[in-house]
């Protein structure tokens, strides 16, 4: 029968080659509306808040709707830099899938950026982390098929 494979052990790097590593930012003097208006232009639920190059916090769905409205403070007014979450939870290229998994479900967030000394690579989500494991039980599924029945 067929060899026993081996399957890498996926990291945030692989997440991120798969699906880029642009990320949307945004000036910590920007406002609550602009943020908000630049999320909705990319429909993305998450900005990294920068002062220049370097990444000081995230902005969030969950951000606006807790620190702002609920809060009602003005949109318009309000600085991205006084409902930003800071700090912000973060990974690194080489960190496990399950490990961004288990910060995710631990402190309940949907976005992990991925830094390295103060570099930003890229931003992983959840949905990044779900697509992976969709594709590694298919790529099992066929795997263990293939061995069984020896089809392709």
């Amino acid at each position: 029968m067929g060899q026993l494979r081996r399957f890498a052990v996926p990291t945030a790097e692989v997440l991120l080659k798969r699906k880029g590593g642009k990320v949307v930012t945004i000036e910590k003097d920007a406002s609550v509306l602009q943020a908000a208006e630049k999320m909705n232009e990319k429909r993305i639920g998450a900005l990294i808040v920068v002062s220049g190059e370097q990444a000081v916090g995230i902005f969030t769905e969950r951000d606006i709707l807790t620190r702002v409205i609920a809060a009602q403070r003005s949109v318009a007014e309000t600085t991205v830099a006084q409902v930003m979450t800071s700090p912000m939870a973060c990974c690194t290229r080489t960190t496990r899938v399950a490990e961004c998994k288990a910060v995710m479900t631990e402190k309940r967030i949907r976005h992990l950026p991925v830094v390295e000394q103060g570099k930003l690579y890229g931003m992983i989500s959840s949905g990044d982390v779900l697509a992976n494991q969709v594709a590694n039980q298919e790529d099992t599924i066929h795997y263990l098929s293939e061995y069984l029945y020896g089809r392709t």
